[in-house]
């Protein structure tokens, strides 16, 4: 089937579902509960504390950056 647009849906090595956190129309709102008490689990596990007043932005990058440090999240 033959799309006129010309826009492609998948392909290799994209990833259109992750936006960058800096671009979220709401990245400047509070974290979420769920992101702080994801936050609050990796922190523990990383021996870090993180300000709980963050952003949903800012709590996005955190998430990404402890699940690196402690290896939780790895697909």
């Amino acid at each position: 089937m033959s799309d006129d647009t010309g826009e492609m849906l998948g392909g290799p090595e994209k990833n259109t579902t992750e936006k960058d956190p800096s671009t979220w129309v709401t990245g400047d709102e509070p974290a979420t509960g769920a992101q702080k008490s994801y936050i609050d689990t990796l922190a523990r596990d990383a021996g870090e504390q993180i300000p709980a007043d963050i952003t949903k932005a800012e709590a996005s990058e955190q998430i990404e950056r402890l699940q690196e440090k402690t290896g939780r999240g790895q697909s």
